[in-house]
């Protein structure tokens, strides 16, 4: 998709992305990445849509880093902080899980995370699927 250098240029000096090295930071990029989302993919300009492929993908990074920085941590836990991280509920996974009853279970701890569940969560997340294992 072609976009116009300098409408993107204007974009970036508007946001200003880099690097994510704090929570605080993170929230800032975060807020202009649910601001795009929130206009809809389909209506987001050339520009826009660039903007947001880089936002997703420094979010991501970040979200990287701060669960590798858990490394005792369990599946659950992991999931838990990628849930909080991106304002999710038990509703916004059941679909993952195929049901509520299975979501609940294994969000309540009663039932681990099965590698079909780990792959759908790693690829919802846009992590490795190590992470749920």
């Amino acid at each position: 998709m072609a976009y116009n250098l300098k409408a993107y240029g204007k974009l970036l000096a508007e946001t200003l992305p880099a690097v994510i090295d704090s929570d605080a930071e993170y929230d800032r990029l975060e807020g202009v990445f649910n601001q795009l989302l929130s206009k809809g993919e389909d209506r987001l300009s050339p520009e826009e849509s660039r903007l947001l492929a880089l936002l997703a993908t420094l979010l991501e990074s970040y979200e990287s880093k701060r669960l590798s920085a858990l490394p005792d941590s369990s599946p659950l836990v992991r999931l838990k902080f990628l849930m909080a991280e991106n304002n999710l509920r038990q509703k916004d996974v059941v679909e993952i899980f195929g049901n509520q009853s299975v979501a609940s279970e294994v969000l309540s701890g009663k039932r681990k995370i099965g590698r079909q569940h780990a792959l759908r969560l790693a690829e919802r997340f846009s992590v490795s699927v190590d992470l749920f294992l």
